[in-house]
């Protein structure tokens, strides 16, 4: 089972919850289960445990096309069949580039030029760390090099790396509702949607909310840090039928914990009570595998 833990509105408690879930389901419903850190711009998962034991650590790289101006013929035609308008041809100026930051290392200006004058070299992408965590089959994270502007392909390499061999799978996803969270939730079984009862956060959740109607997931909606804000959230959730899951308060001692990395020391009893809850509905849902 692969469940995506998302959010419009960064800073919601996203990162808190995905791995709250992911040690009460190894620790009490699966041990067979791997987290998985797509949050590749600001990966923060692995700070919240104890001197997490890396065991693999690989850069990943994207082929980037160069052009070769001594064979262009500045015919435009590589130009025509970039999608990503990656690429400026100016014939009267014997003048073409690529656009490093803009391509997508699809191929299709190399398949495209008959003459030779496109070569494909490795461009650093980001690299991709295996954590034992003492918890289940571990963490796998994906760092995004600093400058890239490519979290999707990152994030599409980092879920290659997932083995088949774990029966349950969270990915904490990017906040937001841009093309990197639509690949992480791309695949998975069930979205968790993590907001809280700001006019922020309800404001973005109803975006996410629609994302996920197009992509036709099915999703249930954790409301973070109850007990702030207003309940219109709550009043939002049950006019449009939206799964509840739970909600979680705030308690002060409890984001004091979290601030200085040690979200698993001192939880209070009704918080962990809530996510055995969570934990033990989502281990209930029958969904495909």
């Amino acid at each position: 089972m692969k469940i995506a833990v998302a959010s419009g509105k960064g800073g919601t408690g996203k990162t808190t919850v995905s791995v709250n879930l992911y040690r009460t389901i190894g620790k009490f419903f699966d041990k067979n289960i791997r987290l998985v850190d797509c949050d590749v711009e600001e990966p923060n998962d692995a700070i919240f445990f104890d001197n997490p034991k890396l065991i693999e650590k690989k850069e990943v790289h994207q082929l980037i096309p160069k052009i070769d101006t001594t064979k262009c013929t500045f015919c435009h035609k590589c130009a025509d069949w970039c999608e990503f308008n990656a690429i400026t041809i100016v014939k009267n100026l014997e003048f073409a580039e690529v656009n490093n930051d803009l391509c997508h290392s699809c191929g299709a200006c190399s398949v495209a030029c008959e003459f030779d004058a496109i070569t494909e070299y490795p461009q650093p992408l980001g690299v991709i760390s295996h954590f034992d965590t003492g918890i289940g089959n571990g963490l796998i994270e994906g760092r995004l090099e600093i400058g890239s502007a490519m979290q999707t392909s990152l994030i599409k390499e980092v879920k290659k790396e997932v083995s088949q061999n774990n029966s349950t799978i969270i990915f904490d996803a990017p906040p937001g509702t841009s093309c990197p969270v639509v690949e992480t939730v791309s695949d998975v079984d069930y979205i968790v949607l993590v907001t809280e009862p700001t006019p922020f956060g309800l404001h973005d959740l109803k975006i996410t909310v629609e994302l996920l109607k197009d992509l036709k997931k099915p999703f249930g909606v954790i409301v973070n840090k109850a007990g702030l804000g207003s309940d219109d959230v709550y009043s939002y959730l049950n006019k449009q039928n939206i799964e509840f899951l739970s909600d979680i308060p705030f308690v002060k001692e409890y984001a004091a914990n979290y601030a200085s990395g040690k979200i698993f020391e001192n939880i209070p009893a009704e918080i962990e009570g809530t996510y055995m809850d969570i934990a033990e509905e989502l281990m209930s849902k029958n969904l495909p595998s």
